[in-house]
């Protein structure tokens, strides 16, 4: 499913975002350092990074971002 950087943002709460991320997302890479859990994911024409704390087992953040590239000439 596609969906645009801003209506990705405008979703209603950030585990509908997690939720999406997850399920809809193509996970490139994956990175654990000490207890953080770094996966990145292409959705769309942006990408999201989910940082899992493995101690704790939740979700410690996500971080956005716009592939600006894509629109280079």
């Amino acid at each position: 499913m596609n969906i645009s950087y801003y209506d990705f943002q405008n979703l209603p709460d950030q585990q509908s975002k997690y939720n999406f991320v997850i399920n809809q997302g193509r996970m490139m890479n994956e990175k654990t350092i000490n207890n953080l859990k770094y996966a990145l994911y292409e959705v769309s024409c942006f990408s999201v990074e989910i940082i899992y704390n493995t101690d704790k087992n939740k979700v410690a953040g996500m971080n956005v971002f716009q592939n600006r590239s894509v629109y280079a000439n």
